[in-house]
């Protein structure tokens, strides 16, 4: 056997459950790795500019480090800032821009987990466990519709400005959906909501449906319910209803459709994840998958409906992780 490092643990993925993972396994005498493809909380990074948390700081926090704020709901920058507070406070070892392009469990029990910094270069890293944090958002829910690839179609939506005085087709009736729809409206750009739904989603946040609702009834923001896109062109889209077919012109369209974990990614390593509402297979008590060892964090253990796991809950699968590799390679007291 070659003479390279071993490491305690490899975490794939810095976003805020990678980041408490880390955490717990240095709290129980571990020195974890993270190799993160972007920078710290990437996802955060892609939310809206202008974007404010559902949860309160108090259910956002890691670490056992204060999420501190005058407001009740955080916004986007102030958990940005948060959170690479936490890691470099914990002084976490994290490898930035280096994407994880498998992790296989060897004969003698370890794990090579290979990697491509930016540069091209390739590496393999030796570890005793694998904890996948990989969170969802690269991988858009797709409508499967002519024209979704389209340059003027986004599956994202960072801020209103880039819109203003267009006219715009949102597809959904999210958190999303609704808060893109009112700054869309701010800056003056000609909203269509299109949902298939018989109302917007009951989850949205209490404070801004009073203020969707006002806008559609004022006739600021149209809204098409249990209505579907068919068909996207450059200028234009077919839009299907109860009451027939009808093109809408536009300028842009934002699919706001959601997001899934990648299932291929967990399948290569030997994780038993079909497609579907089926969650990975794995110990919810530990989050070690049927592939002993290799343990999932957050949002990519959950099945097809990604908001089944949050940071206010996600940030606890490291607690289970750590607790359980503690029970397997326990630490000597200094």
């Amino acid at each position: 056997m070659s003479n390279q490092e071993i490491e305690d643990a490899v975490i794939i993925g810095a976003g805020p459950c990678g980041l408490s993972a880390a955490a717990e396994l240095q709290d129980r005498g571990f020195n974890p790795l993270i190799v993160e493809k972007e920078n710290v909380v990437f996802s955060i990074s892609c939310y809206p500019t202008n974007m404010q948390f559902f949860s309160t700081p108090a259910l956002l926090e890691i670490a056992g480090i204060p999420f501190v704020t005058p407001h009740d709901k955080p916004s986007r920058l102030e958990a940005l800032n948060y959170y690479r507070t936490v890691a470099e406070r914990r002084n976490l070892r994290i490898r930035r821009y280096e994407k994880v392009t498998a992790a296989e469990r060897r004969t003698d029990g370890l794990f090579a987990v290979r990697s491509v910094r930016r540069t091209g270069e390739a590496r393999e890293t030796i570890a005793k466990a694998v904890i996948v944090a990989t969170g969802y958002f690269d991988h858009p829910n797709r409508i499967g519709i002519p024209g979704e690839d389209l340059p003027h179609v986004s599956h994202f939506f960072r801020e209103a400005h880039p819109y203003a005085g267009t006219r715009v087709i949102i597809i959904g009736g999210s958190n999303s959906a609704v808060d893109a729809a009112l700054e869309l409206e701010r800056v003056g750009a000609k909203v269509t909501v299109v949902y298939r739904g018989e109302s917007v989603s009951a989850n949205i946040k209490p404070w801004v449906r009073p203020l969707f609702d006002g806008m559609v009834n004022k006739g600021r923001i149209d809204l098409r319910l249990q209505s579907r896109i068919t068909a996207i062109r450059p200028d234009e889209a077919t839009v299907q209803s109860v009451n027939g077919t009808e093109t809408v012109g536009c300028d842009f369209v934002l699919a706001l459709t959601g997001f899934r974990p990648d299932r291929g990614f967990l399948r290569a390593m030997g994780i038993h994840a079909p497609d579907g509402d089926i969650p990975p297979q794995h110990d919810p008590e530990t989050m070690e998958t049927n592939v002993p060892g290799l343990y999932l964090a957050g949002v990519v253990s959950t099945g097809r409906d990604a908001n089944e796991i949050f940071i206010e809950s996600g940030r606890f699968h490291g607690r289970k992780i750590a607790e359980h590799l503690a029970a397997r390679f326990p630490r000597s007291a200094d």
